[in-house]
């Protein structure tokens, strides 16, 4: 408070500058407002980080659990795969204007595909890696939408992803989703890139050797190759529109690169550090400081 003094020839008087706060109901309205815009703004980053957090920790989970097996019991649940996969006829189809492939294989009935590689009660079987787009998902068993959702499927009728000669495995994810990133930059694999699947104590290592983005209209088979060890990764393309789909295959790369050997059961780099709340933090401040500052008063009193 400051105060004045006034001085005449007959009396003299004071005044005093009094400071207050009133809530300022506009101005919150106002930062309310901004911050709501600002979270709307920054959804897509906050809700693909804890996509990829709640990833990570299943990826995390089921790499513990599958470390305290032993040896000759991943053997086995491999051998069983494998025994799956010589037992399959046919293969895969991207058929037009559809967004996700299907499958026209078929396994012997004796084999149960949703008890085959099975990580965990969720279904996990396996783990992939494309580094060049920074990709590190779980896999699960088919393709149904709330498996989607979670991360990426294996297309049932496809070879499981444990590799062996003229085996195909088809992969396939979301791309475009609000919440989550999945395959998003699946466009951006180059041919000679490498990706990988951890299966069950295994590393296999694919090196891209063709990428195709196919038209609504055309039809894909996607079936296994005499000699070959292949696996693709499917996804929809242009973001938002979905109209074609991306394929990018791959050729297993024997014997598996060391440095892929030494990463396997690492944690995920991913998400990485929250930069988001960085940001949502700092608009917070600001709403809050814009509040403050137009809440002050300054009034004039006699005294």
């Amino acid at each position: 408070m400051s105060t004045t003094a006034t001085q005449g020839p007959h009396a003299s008087s004071s005044v005093a500058v009094v400071r207050s706060w009133r809530f300022p109901r506009f101005a919150f309205l106002t930062a309310l407002v901004a911050l709501v815009g600002l979270l709307v703004f920054m959804y897509p980053n906050i809700a693909g980080w804890f996509a990829q957090y709640n990833q990570s920790l299943i990826i995390s989970s089921v790499g513990t659990s599958l470390k305290q097996e032993s040896p000759t019991r991943l053997e086995a649940e491999i051998l069983k795969a494998r025994s799956y996969n010589e037992a399959l006829v046919g293969g895969a189809l991207v058929a037009p204007n559809s967004n996700l492939p299907t499958s026209d294989g078929a396994a012997s009935s004796d084999l149960d595909y949703e008890g085959l590689l099975r990580a965990d009660a969720d279904g996990t079987m396996a783990r992939l890696r494309v580094p060049s787009i920074n990709v590190d998902l779980p896999i699960f068993h088919g393709t149904a939408d709330e498996t989607l959702e979670r991360g990426v499927g294996h297309l049932q009728g496809t070879s499981l992803p444990v590799g062996g000669v003229s085996q195909h495995s088809v992969l396939t994810a979301h791309r475009g989703l609000a919440n989550a990133e999945m395959f998003n930059h699946l466009d951006r694999v180059e041919i000679g890139d490498t990706f990988t699947v951890e299966v069950f104590g295994e590393v296999l290592t694919y090196r891209v050797v063709s990428t195709q983005v196919v038209q609504p209209d055309e039809t894909q088979t996607l079936t296994p190759q005499l000699g070959k060890d292949l696996m693709t990764l499917v996804t929809c393309t242009p973001l938002g529109i979905n109209s074609h789909r991306i394929l990018v295959t791959g050729e297993r790369i024997i014997p598996t690169p060391i440095g892929d050997l030494e990463r396997a059961g690492a944690n995920p780099d991913v998400p990485g550090f929250p930069w988001w709340a960085v940001g949502l933090g700092g608009g917070i401040l600001i709403a809050s400081a814009y509040v403050w500052r137009m809440g002050r008063v300054e009034e004039v009193v006699p005294t």
